[in-house]
Parts: C-alpha cells; sequence; structure tokens
C-alpha cells in the first residue's frame, strides 16, 4: 500500500482499503476465509475494471489496493482448497494476463508449482513475459528466472527455455549464459531421470517375465503329469475283457428273463457265467501290466 493515508484517498479507493482491512482480519485473525474471499470480492468490484498497474487507466492508489485484495483472496481460494480458481477469478478483475501484476503473478506460478499443476501457468507466463510494457518492470529478470525454475524446466520444455533466454533483450550477456547454464544442467537431470526410469521398467518387466516362465513351467508340468495319468488309465481300460463282459452279461439277460435257473438245462449257462465274471474281475484287479486274459 502506498504511503499515502486512507482518509486522503477518493471514496473508491477508500472503500476498498476499508473492506481489505477487513478481509486480512478475517483471514489471519478469524479464519474464515469464506468472508474474507467475499470482501475480497467486493472491494476489486468497487474498484472496477481498467485499475491494473499496466493499464495506466487507474490511479497508483487503486492498483495497490486492488493487487493487495486479490493477494488476500488468493491465500483465502488455497485455504479453502480452491486453487483450481485461482487463476479464472483472477482474469475476473485483470480480464487478461498481461495485465497481472508481478507480485499476484508470482505467487500464482508458486501456488501451481507446488499443487504439481505447472502447466496451468505455461500460457499465462509466456504471455505476461512476451509483453512488452512489463519487460520495463524492475521485476522482470526474477520472474523469468522464476518463470523457468517452475514452470518450464518442470515440464520438459528445454528448447522453449533456452529460445525465450536468447530472444530477451532485457538480459545482459552473463545473465543468459548463466540462464543456458541452469537449462543444461536440468536438461542432464531429466534425461538420468528417464534413463533410470527406463532401467526399473525393463528389470520390473524382467522380472514379471520370471514369473511367467516359471508358471508356465508348473502348468506344462502339470500337463505332463496329466496327460500319463489319462494315457495310464485309457491303457488300463483298454485291457479289460469287454468282450467277455458284454457275454457275460447276455448271459445273465437269458437266465433272468428267459430261462429258468431252477431248472437243470440252466446250469451250464450258470457255470459259464460265473466262470467269465471271475475272469473280468480277475483282469479288472490285476496290475497295469499283466497282458489280459485270452479266451
Amino acid at each position: 500500500m502506498s504511503g499515502v493515508p486512507p482518509a486522503c484517498w477518493s471514496p473508491l479507493p477508500a472503500q476498498a482499503a476499508s473492506l481489505l482491512e477487513e478481509a486480512a482480519d478475517l483471514l489471519v485473525l478469524h479464519r474464515d476465509f469464506a468472508a474474507a474471499l467475499e470482501r475480497c470480492e467486493a472491494g476489486c468490484g468497487s474498484l472496477g475494471p481498467g485499475t491494473g498497474p499496466n493499464t495506466g487507466t487507474g490511479p497508483e492508489s487503486c492498483a495497490e489496493v486492488k493487487c493487495s485484495l486479490c493477494v488476500v483472496g488468493i491465500q483465502a481460494l488455497a485455504e479453502m482448497n480452491r486453487w483450481r480458481e485461482v487463476l479464472s477469478w483472477l482474469l475476473r478483475y485483470y480480464q487478461v494476463p498481461e495485465h497481472l501484476p508481478p507480485k499476484i503473478l508470482e505467487l500464482c506460478i508458486l501456488l501451481y508449482s507446488k499443487v504439481g499443476e505447472p502447466q496451468v501457468m505455461l500460457e499465462v507466463g509466456s504471455s505476461w513475459l512476451s509483453n512488452l510494457s512489463n519487460k520495463s518492470l524492475p521485476e522482470y529478470s526474477s520472474l523469468l528466472e522464476l518463470y523457468l525454475l517452475h514452470v518450464l524446466l518442470p515440464l520438459g520444455q528445454f528448447k522453449g527455455a533456452e529460445e525465450l533466454v536468447d530472444s530477451c533483450d532485457v538480459l545482459n550477456n552473463e545473465q543468459k549464459l548463466a540462464f543456458l547454464n541452469t537449462i543444461c544442467e536440468s536438461q542432464c537431470q531429466w534425461t538420468q531421470q528417464e534413463d533410470t526410469h527406463s532401467t526399473d521398467e525393463e528389470e520390473q518387466d524382467k522380472a514379471t517375465e520370471t514369473v511367467l516362465g516359471a508358471l508356465s513351467q508348473k502348468l506344462l508340468t502339470m500337463l505332463t503329469l496329466l496327460r500319463r495319468a489319462l494315457r495310464s488309465m485309457s491303457s488300463h481300460f483298454y485291457l479289460l475283457p469287454y468282450k467277455k463282459m458284454l457275454l457275460a452279461t447276455f448271459l445273465l439277460y437269458l437266465v433272468v428273463v428267459r430261462l429258468d435257473p431252477a431248472s437243470p438245462t440252466s446250469l451250464p449257462f450258470l457255470c459259464k457265467l460265473v466262470q467269465l465274471f471271475r475272469q473280468a474281475w480277475a483282469a479288472v484287479l490285476s496290475p497295469i501290466h499283466r497282458p489280459p486274459i485270452r479266451d
């Protein structure tokens, strides 16, 4: 805030300054973030558009009060975990990224870098840094460095970072060389991390292939054992005297259905039937390698 007392301001900046004090108290003392954000919105709304530091259409006091209100608003949104709304909320009062004050741009870069979303500030920072009026600001070099370290380099935008530094007329040769060295070091670290990540993935793939190979070997062994068991069972069943069992079944049918078991003429059939069943039973209970009983 400027050194001019609020009593000497016009009614609009004075009202906004009063709302700024209320918002700061609600944020810091009462921890009422929603109420603090409401006061910030009311204060920025009372100032209206076109009071940004780069528009040249508003007094300096209005620009400072508006910037302070937005700083408190950013902190309130962050405390409520509504950081995704920060940039769109700011553009309601500054319309375009080029009009953002340096302090607010710095807070936005640090905020979105901290939450792991630096890509949000990629176009915003580029638009702000390419604006001619912003290049005359004393904070330009520090913001350029902040943009490189927290936005471009974490995103792997090394070529874009080099082009930005080379085309910047604000920086002298010594500053450009320092920035280019920083970009080169960051690119080397990025390459090493990618190589390490690739090596870890290859080792993980090899471990997976080893496990799958072991499982495949076990499955193949189980299938081989199962095939041998089925072959043994088929060989065992092949040795059964099917003809004799069918003949015994037929004779049993004749004895029970067609013949009288009490009749003397049925005795030869009964003896033959008992003999066939004994031979079939002996063949079933014999070892697998035992040859079949021949007629």
